[in-house]
Parts: structure tokens; C-alpha cells; sequence
């Protein structure tokens, strides 16, 4: 872990009643002396909820955006992809684009380019409960940064605004998933040493990955032993596992010969279950199964018969191999 960042101080910081006079307390640097005088440390004193606010979890820090679930999918699941996001009221001057990254050179939280544009890293790590919230606060430090510079990252300010507020709720999401990174460098030639070798250590550890056009959020991916598919559902957890459960059951749960249901991700307050696939089975391969698969989910969910024994033994057995990621 880096050292621990100072607490910024600006106009958008909390201010905390109880000072001199019954006036409010100015959010300072956490090892700092309290400015109401106590003599204790910021942090053991009014320090305290202003860190409780800003590292309360937020199960679901991507709902109400377009494109939650690709949100969760870019942050837990994808190596390389990008998405251009829409910014409400428009671009400030000399910001030509404003894009999503799944990752940034040296793990910068976000970055200037040369020309003006902004991207924006999103599996980074976060100062508080509220990715949202952090992320919102280094794209509004980014539209602002100069031009070839990156932003670096901080606690965000307890009380400033999110990426809900922050972009057009109407606008689109649409991830390019890349086959590596080379979309940080638009001249590689020209990159600096450290940018080559942080691209070059990226592009070995990326596990290839298509997104599947026919629907929503669901990724294949790649690996030495069998293929995945990864699909991040927005139904409510419970409602989601008796539905597999059904499928399941009801041994309708495959997306074709050789694959299998082997469990379920917990990841951002959605689930994300996972289909293990024989080598050699392509993301095209499971475009149609998928496209049916979701058909039979649909009738599942709308189901509220009670499960009958071989259902409930099915929903235990996923719900025993699911993993929480966040």
C-alpha cells in the first residue's frame, strides 16, 4: 500500500458542526490537531464520521446508470476495454472525449492526454466505500487536469457528487472489449520506457475476452485448461437463484453440448453466474445458445411456484459455489 494520502481541502469538503462558538469544523489532514481545539488528532476526534462516510460500502455504486451491469462486467471481469461516456450538460472546452478504461498505465486513476482527451480507470483501487463517488471525483479532477498529465489518486470528498451525477443518465454504454492495451498509447513508438514496459506486463496477463452481441453483459473468456462464459444478470439475487434452480433442475440450465453451469460471482449487489465451456468453443459458438438460454430464463423468473425437491437441492448446490467479489 502507498502512504496515506493527506485529506484534500477545498470548498467541497464536509464541514462538521461543533467547533468554537458552535461554529463548523473544517475537514483537515487525519494526523492533524482537530481545529475544534480538543488537542486530540482530526481522525480520534471529528475525524471520526467524516471517515465513517466516506468508507461506508455501497452494495451497488454503478445502479441508475446506463449499463450497470457492463459497469460490473469492466470492473471484475474484462482485462482491456473502453466506452465513451456521455457527460451531462456537454464537454467543457478543450475536452474533445471522455472515455471508460478497464485499466490505465501504472494503474493511474485517470489521464489527460495530449490532445485534451480523458480517460477514465476503473479497476483501480478506491479510498472509500463509494466507487462512484471516488471515480466522479478523479473525472472532475481530470476534465480539469493539463493536457499530458495523469491524475492521481485520493480520498474523495465525503459529500461530493457521483458518476450519477456526473453523466447523462440517457446516454449510451457500449464497451469495445481490445485485445490488449494498446489504446493507451495512440503512438507507441513514441512512448516513454515505463509506459512500454507497464503495456508490455499488461498485454501478458490479459486473458482474451469477447463481448456477445445478443445479449446483455455477458462475456467469454479464455484460459489454458476451458473457456468461460461470464454473464452479469441484474436480476434480484434470490428471485435469479431459484430461477437457475429450475434450469437447472430441469437439466436446461447448459448452453449446449460440453458445457456446464459450475456456480455464480457476487459482485457490486449483482450476480454473475458462470458456464464453464470446452476448449475450442468460441464466442460465436455460444452467441445462439446464450440468445435461448435467456428465453428459458425469462419464463423461469417468472415463476412463483414453490421449488420442489430436486430444485431445492439444485439452488443449494449453486449457491454453495458462489464467490462474492465485492
Amino acid at each position: 500500500m502507498a502512504k496515506k494520502r493527506p485529506q484534500p481541502k477545498g470548498k467541497q469538503q464536509p464541514q462538521l458542526q461543533g467547533g468554537p462558538g458552535g461554529g463548523e469544523i473544517p475537514v483537515v489532514g487525519a494526523r492533524e490537531p482537530c481545529p475544534c481545539g480538543s488537542g486530540r488528532r482530526y481522525k480520534a476526534c471529528h475525524g471520526r464520521a467524516a471517515a465513517h462516510a466516506v468508507t461506508e460500502l455501497v452494495q451497488r455504486p454503478f445502479e441508475g446508470l446506463p449499463g450497470e451491469c457492463d459497469w460490473v462486467a469492466l470492473r471484475e471481469l474484462v482485462p482491456a476495454a473502453t466506452v465513451e461516456l456521455t457527460v451531462k450538460g456537454g464537454l467543457p472546452e478543450g475536452v474533445p472525449s471522455v472515455s471508460l478504461a478497464t485499466v490505465l498505465p501504472m494503474a493511474w486513476p485517470a489521464l489527460r492526454r495530449d490532445d485534451g482527451s480523458v480517460l477514465l480507470g476503473l479497476q483501480n483501487d478506491t479510498a472509500s466505500g463509494d466507487i462512484s463517488r471516488d471515480l466522479a471525483d478523479t473525472l472532475q479532477r481530470a476534465l480539469e487536469a493539463e493536457p499530458g498529465t495523469p491524475v492521481k489518486g485520493r480520498r474523495a470528498p465525503a459529500d461530493g457528487p457521483r458518476l450519477q451525477d456526473l453523466l447523462d443518465p440517457e446516454g449510451t454504454f457500449e464497451p469495445v472489449v481490445h485485445p490488449g492495451f494498446e489504446f493507451w498509447v495512440p503512438d507507441a513508438e513514441n512512448a516513454t520506457p515505463e509506459v512500454s514496459a507497464s503495456l508490455e506486463r499488461a498485454n501478458d496477463a490479459a486473458i482474451p475476452t469477447a463481448k456477445l452481441t445478443g445479449v446483455d453483459a455477458a462475456y467469454w473468456c479464455e484460459t489454458p485448461e476451458k473457456n468461460h462464459l461470464r454473464w452479469v444478470m441484474p436480476h434480484p439475487e434470490e428471485k435469479l437463484l431459484d430461477a437457475l434452480a429450475r434450469l437447472h433442475a430441469a437439466g436446461t440450465s447448459s448452453l449446449g453440448e460440453g458445457t456446464r453451469l459450475v456456480g455464480s460471482f457476487r459482485a457490486h449487489g449483482l450476480t454473475v453466474p458462470v458456464w464453464d465451456l470446452p476448449t475450442g468453443v468460441s464466442a460465436a459458438d455460444v452467441e445462439k445458445p446464450a440468445a435461448e438460454f435467456a428465453e428459458r430464463l425469462a419464463a423461469a423468473l417468472a415463476s412463483d411456484a414453490p421449488l420442489t425437491a430436486d430444485e431445492r437441492r439444485a439452488r443449494g448446490g449453486l449457491t454453495n459455489r458462489q464467490v462474492t467479489l465485492s
